[in-house]
């Protein structure tokens, strides 16, 4: 196939996505405000939640990651006792639907507590019986937020399953529970295995503060995504004047040795109301919040590709003998041609299958 002198890349991959919550607009408005608004309206949502209106929802972000690009996924799945098993089965029938053209990872968690939420870790035992990928969590919405860091880890080791946790959502330099995660994770050994979303009490520390934090990370094998869309739309609201950006700068954990990626996180709902499941899209939007010129575009696109492989313990990943033969062509001609104008894919391959095109547009002249 002639890729007629234009940019090959491996297949983009999205560490960090919600399918079960996506394309809700219009079903409960989007003026919520804040996290905790979000959060509640989804809740509501969720307890009307079929399996059929999950798939259907998820087909559709999936149908446009993959004529973006993306070839790997991790996806988010809320169980607890208002969704159920329902968007996690959905889901699992949506990941073997579209394995011709996307590997999708399914993570269960709890999105809105587990000591406080009755229930809630048999709901998720069961869906690690049942398949799930790994497990992830959201302490920050926990009565006990130490406790369920608690069961976390013990559930990932009874299954051996890596973990992958929403983390300290919120601007406030102070608190969180970095380091109680870094500490857990050497406690048992998980180095590699453990990473965290968000983290947007990162973006509000000192240099000194930062560079002990990155140190830390690097060191217990805690690995870092960025989701610019939502944390931007959230984070700093009560301010008018000087509004914080509220995204942590992955792009220098990765200098320092910290596994990172960025990542789409919510599609069109309370979180993040728009988004087009577009990794090279993303990857940019980061890169303007965190003011990386072209020196540092090959390192923001490593956030989407290699970086984000890494992450997830892709093995087969990469273009080199012996990997899994994911392709993408871009309408470009390198890397930061690529980068700096959000060039679109015009084709794919999912392991040396073609699996989309995209032609270019064509101008009709006069």
């Amino acid at each position: 196939m002639d890729a007629c002198g234009r940019l090959g890349l491996p297949g983009f991959v999205d560490t960090h996505v919600h399918l079960d919550k996506a394309c809700l607009l219009g079903r409960c408005g989007h003026a919520h405000g804040d996290l905790k608004a979000a959060i509640a309206a989804v809740s509501e949502l969720k307890r009307g939640f079929t399996e059929e209106d999950v798939y259907a929802r998820g087909a559709s972000c999936l149908e446009r990651a993959i004529g973006h690009g993306t070839t790997r996924m991790r996806t988010h799945v809320e169980v607890d006792p208002r969704a159920g098993l329902r968007s996690f089965r959905a889901l699992k029938q949506l990941k073997r639907d579209y394995a011709w053209a996307l590997d999708l990872q399914l993570c269960v968690f709890p999105q809105e507590g587990l000591t406080n939420d009755p229930g809630c870790e048999d709901l998720l035992v069961e869906a690690l019986d049942d398949g799930a990928d790994l497990l992830g969590g959201c302490p920050y919405t926990d009565t006990d937020p130490v406790a369920q860091i608690d069961r976390l880890f013990a559930l990932a080791a009874r299954y051996d399953v890596d973990l992958d946790l929403h983390l300290d959502f919120d601007i406030e330099a102070s608190g969180g529970h970095l380091d109680e995660i870094c500490r857990r994770t050497e406690a048992t050994k998980r180095g590699g295995r453990v990473a965290i979303g968000h983290v947007t009490k990162l973006s509000a520390m000192t240099r000194e503060a930062f560079e002990s934090a990155a140190v830390r990370l690097a060191s217990a094998g805690v690995a870092v995504t960025a989701l610019p869309a939502t944390d931007l739309y959230l984070m700093g609201r009560a301010r008018f004047a000087d509004r914080p950006r509220g995204v942590t700068a992955v792009h220098e954990l990765a200098g320092r040795g910290v596994a990172c990626s960025v990542a789409t996180n919510n599609v069109e709902n309370p979180f993040t109301p728009f988004g087009d499941l577009s990794l090279m899209r993303m990857a940019n939007l980061y890169a303007n919040v965190a003011q990386v010129g072209p020196d540092g575009f090959s390192t923001c696109l490593d956030l989407v590709t290699d970086g984000a492989a890494r992450l997830m313990r892709l093995d087969d990943y990469g273009l080199r003998v012996g990997a899994a033969g994911d392709l993408v062509v871009m309408d470009a001609e390198s890397e930061e041609a690529a980068f700096s104008s959000i060039a679109q894919p015009v084709w794919g391959l999912k392991r040396g299958r073609r699996s989309f095109d995209r032609p270019a547009a064509v101008l009709l002249r006069p």
